[in-house]
């Protein structure tokens, strides 16, 4: 028997993210609730996840997706209640799964009383809980911009000043040297943990502190030509010339050097409580510490900054993430969330989509790290562009419309495209239940609160998927079991093996005398492999054709993906 006492649960975990309000409709109104979650608790027991990473449940105006707070210790009324999340939290934990909260600590809302006070006069005693600033000449106080369009600086005429905002203007910045703002965050994290919340996975950590000289930048830095810099990519994160213009703009503005001594702090808040984690919306190593005192867990982020997933890239990346970990830090890998496009459109080719799915969840589950899944991969969910401009939701959808026509001289109609492709409202469509009229998500009788990708129609669907042995759902299922039975890809350790092609990924995963051996063809050809090691077991292929246990030398097909055991 195998003992895994010595690691954490988040360190064994496959966490599942939920967005709430396209997860599940329990009462009918077009919008995902407490109650819809609460009915689905058993379909992701069955899955096989081991822990729930919950998207913003909070009151909110909802400008920016409910990532703008009115309200941190309460539940938006369109979700329900809070006792409706206390009977959530308490069904997960009796079905031995946890829950993390997102905490969004940069800034609230402008609704949150905290900055209607604030605003409310000079001499407000929670004036210094933003950041307030006069401004030069009539104008603000410096050029700084929001990385949500504009100028970081909001004129408020009520008290003839300007309040900096990162992101939309709707969602002030929280002023964290402001030492009674620490506390009401704080006492805001306790809330949640003393009802019994798992952790937090916190959003936008980079964001938290800026230069307090407010020095400002390069005079002619434009968002149009940042715009230009980035549109044609699909993943502009991942190109030089982006991130160079995105950091000399906003390098002032984010990863400023205390908000390492602000996670240590918040830190010792949660290691009040027993066995909870912090997840940073961050790929900066620092955000680590040395291992043991800022954050549990940061995404690797680069390992999903690709137009196509190849072997070459994953090599590359883990050899750079590992070797850059301190000595105690966990890795932590994901492919998709709510802020990027669908795992099945992103990586997919047109032609291979199905077979690259299993083969990137089989990748995913089987690095060495905990693995972040997003609710509707498992069914094969894409993209949905929403081409009418009125069903928007997303204002940063609106905001690529004006650009895409102001820089690109575009015509209306295809900007709407553009805006569609690059907001968020693409990946948060309702989840696809059935094939019945909204996939099962709302009544037939109900608009949803965005329109349902139609392939709902076509399979795309959890009902239709579970009577079929080979759909997604079903090898979804097959991989979280085969991980869940193997230490070794729970925490074995993580060994690269050069097998002389550059198409395939090999690697092992040991723990104690338990070896794995995963082999991987990231092409769209046939490709022969010599194992490695001996192997006696398979334990999981993503296709239908087993390669036979007795062939040393197996010719994998396109997109074909094998977890040997060695022995």
């Amino acid at each position: 028997m195998f003992d895994l006492s010595d690691y954490k649960w988040w360190q064994k975990a496959v966490f599942y993210q939920i967005y709430p309000r396209s997860f599940a409709d329990g009462n009918g109104d077009g919008v995902g609730d407490f109650a819809g979650m609460i009915a689905k608790l058993p379909y992701l027991q069955e899955l096989g996840v081991d822990a729930i990473w919950l998207s913003p449940h909070y009151p909110s105006p909802f400008v920016d997706c409910g990532y703008d707070v009115s309200d941190y210790q309460d539940v938006g009324r369109e979700y329900g209640t809070l006792d409706q999340f206390k009977q959530f939290l308490n069904q997960v934990h009796q079905r031995g799964m946890r829950l993390v909260l997102d905490m969004v600590l940069n800034h609230t809302s402008d609704q949150h009383p905290w900055f209607i006070e604030s605003r409310s006069s000079r001499d407000n005693p929670k004036r210094d809980w933003y950041m307030w600033r006069d401004g030069i000449d009539g104008n603000p106080p410096n050029n700084w911009f929001s990385a949500f369009g504009g100028p970081a600086w909001e004129f408020d005429a009520r008290t003839s000043s300007y309040y900096y905002h990162y992101f939309f203007k709707e969602q002030p910045d929280l002023n964290w040297r402001n030492p009674a703002v620490k506390e009401a965050m704080f006492n805001a994290v306790r809330f949640w943990l003393d009802l019994g919340v798992d952790g937090f996975r916190l959003d936008a950590v980079g964001t938290i502190f800026e230069n307090e000289d407010y020095p400002p930048i390069p005079e002619g830095m434009s968002q149009e030509e940042l715009y230009r810099l980035g549109f044609k990519k699909s993943n502009p994160d991942a190109d030089e010339g982006f991130v160079a213009y995105f950091m000399q703009m906003f390098g002032q503005q984010v990863d400023k050097p205390e908000v390492h001594q602000l996670m240590q702090e918040l830190r010792t808040v949660v290691d009040e409580y027993e066995d909870r984690v912090l997840i940073g919306e961050t790929d900066a190593i620092e955000f680590y510490g040395d291992g043991t005192n800022e954050l549990h867990l940061n995404f690797n982020f680069p390992l999903m900054q690709a137009d196509k997933l190849t072997a070459r890239h994953v090599k590359q990346n883990q050899a750079q993430r590992l070797s850059a970990l301190p000595e105690k830090a966990w890795p932590c890998n994901t492919l998709g969330n709510h802020d990027v496009s669908r795992v099945y459109t992103a990586f997919g080719d047109g032609i291979n989509n199905d077979a690259q799915a299993k083969l990137h969840l089989m990748l995913l589950l089987t690095l060495k790290g905990t693995p972040f899944l997003y609710n509707g991969e498992e069914i094969g969910m894409t993209d949905l562009l929403i081409r009418d401009q009125q069903l928007f939701r997303d204002p940063l959808s609106l905001l690529y419309v004006d650009l895409e026509r102001r820089v690109n001289g575009t015509d209306e109609g295809s900007a709407v495209v553009v805006g569609a492709k690059k907001g968020r409202d693409r990946n948060r469509t309702p989840m696809q239940w059935s094939n019945e009229p909204n996939g099962g998500f709302c009544p037939p009788e109900v608009t949803p609160w965005l329109p349902v990708n139609p392939n709902y129609a076509d399979g795309v669907n959890v009902n239709d998927q579970v009577s079929q042995p080979d759909s997604m759902i079903n090898f979804y299922r097959r991989m979280l079991l085969v991980r869940k039975q193997n230490p070794a890809l729970l925490v074995g350790d993580y060994q690269e093996i050069d097998i002389d092609n550059e198409e395939l990924l090999c690697f092992s995963r040991k723990y104690a005398n338990d070896e794995l051996l995963v082999v991987l063809n990231m092409s769209a050809e046939n490709r022969q492999v010599v194992l490695p090691r001996k192997v006696n077991q398979i334990l999981i292929n993503t296709l239908k054709n087993w390669v036979h246990i007795e062939d040393p030398a197996p010719t994998l097909l396109p997109y074909q993906g094998v977890v040997y055991r060695v022995g």
